[in-house]
């Protein structure tokens, strides 16, 4: 099976994912994207939350010509998702686009997918191949049965594949996304056996923002799990920047990546014996904005914190309305619950100045107003 550090690379703008690279995390606009102003507004926004690739929908002509003056406003690569007209895809490469979502099928004759094949050659633009659960050819239906669905997408993306293959390019990115996390796994996994092109991951349709972020950490997840996946993206029904968030969470469960603080937190129980969820409410959004990799816990009594607080760089765990805050495992001091907070903010601005993210300091949330309204 082709995973990861075997898959060839691909260049999106000035990203390269495959070849063993960084899995990115990527999404797409909300935004009418003959409405420049508002998209590069929500591109912006991506950003700040770790969008590394930004994919757009061009309906129509309007459209494909706003995206020059949107590619010049933003920072990451910008990726075009069109159908059936090629006149769109050639003017979206024309704009200077960094990649182009197409299923060579659905374009028309051979001879309209050559054109885009020759304009992507010439300035070295990607092609993402992506096959739908919801928009499967009807002789592969009838072939394998509604029981055959992972052999007919990966069947489907076989053929735009060799489509592609037959007009000697081989830039390509392929996704085979499903609404079923066990039939979408299983269709990733027969095309990796088969194939090295990268894989854009994901699970469509996946819902709204909790199960969706469920369904998308499981179904993701396992998938990734297999050493397959080369960039992801999350499809929850909400703000965009959720699934941003979600898809950061996703590798940094996994560790695969890491961005921003990972905070370890205890469920709570009849043992603890202060606002435990509270107070990790606040750290979080203490928290929120920075981009340094440490690991905070916050830990609700003496059975497990002190265990946990040790693999943290920075931990506190509770007592009888009391706690205590530790730093790599090593007790630093025992305060009084209404103490804990702030002395804790300044012991995570100590643990960012040791492990030289100085400058992240200034992004620490401390709204006094705000944090009492979470406890």
């Amino acid at each position: 099976m082709f995973t990861r550090d075997k898959t060839r690379p691909v260049k999106i703008g000035k990203i390269t994912i495959g070849a063993g690279n960084p899995i990115r995390v990527q999404s797409m606009t909300q935004t009418k994207t003959s409405d420049v102003e508002a998209t590069v507004k929500q591109i912006a926004d991506l950003e700040k939350v770790g969008c590394e690739i930004i994919r757009v929908t061009v309906p129509d002509m309007e459209s494909a010509r706003a995206l020059g003056a949107i590619k010049k406003q933003i920072n990451i690569p910008l990726v075009v998702d069109i159908h059936f007209q090629y006149q769109l895809a050639l003017e979206a490469i024309k704009q200077g686009v960094d990649k182009v979502r197409i299923n060579p099928g659905n374009i028309g004759a051979v001879d309209r997918v050559k054109e885009i094949v020759i304009a992507c050659k010439r300035k070295n633009i990607p092609i993402r191949i992506g096959v739908n659960m919801g928009s499967l050819e009807k002789d592969l239906y009838a072939k394998y049965g509604k029981y055959g669905v992972p052999r007919v997408m990966m069947e489907s993306a076989t053929r735009h594949v060799q489509i592609l293959a037959s007009l000697k390019f081989y830039n390509v990115v392929v996704s085979l996304k499903g609404s079923d996390n066990v039939l979408t796994r299983q269709a990733y996994v027969l095309f990796a056996k088969r194939f090295n092109y990268p894989l854009h991951v994901g699970i469509t349709e996946a819902g709204t923002l909790w199960a969706g972020t469920v369904k998308s950490a499981v179904g993701i997840g396992s998938i990734l799990s297999e050493g397959i996946g080369d960039t992801i993206r999350v499809s929850i029904a909400d703000d965009p920047r959720e699934q941003v968030k979600v898809g950061w969470e996703i590798l940094k469960s996994l560790g695969l990546r890491q961005k921003g603080v990972e905070i370890i937190a205890c469920p709570t129980c009849g043992r603890t014996e202060i606002d435990l969820i509270g107070l990790a409410k606040q750290v979080e959004s203490v928290v929120s904005e920075l981009d340094a990799p440490i690991k905070v816990a916050v830990m609700g009594c003496v059975v497990n914190g002190p265990g946990e607080a040790s693999f943290a760089d920075i931990g506190v765990c509770g007592g009888r309305s009391q706690g205590a805050i530790f730093k790599q495992g090593k007790l630093v001091k025992t305060l009084k619950e209404e103490e804990l907070l702030p002395v804790f903010i300044e012991e995570i601005k100590q643990v960012l100045i040791e492990k030289g993210y100085k400058g992240e300091i200034k992004k620490l949330h401390y709204d006094k107003a705000e944090l009492a309204a979470l406890a």
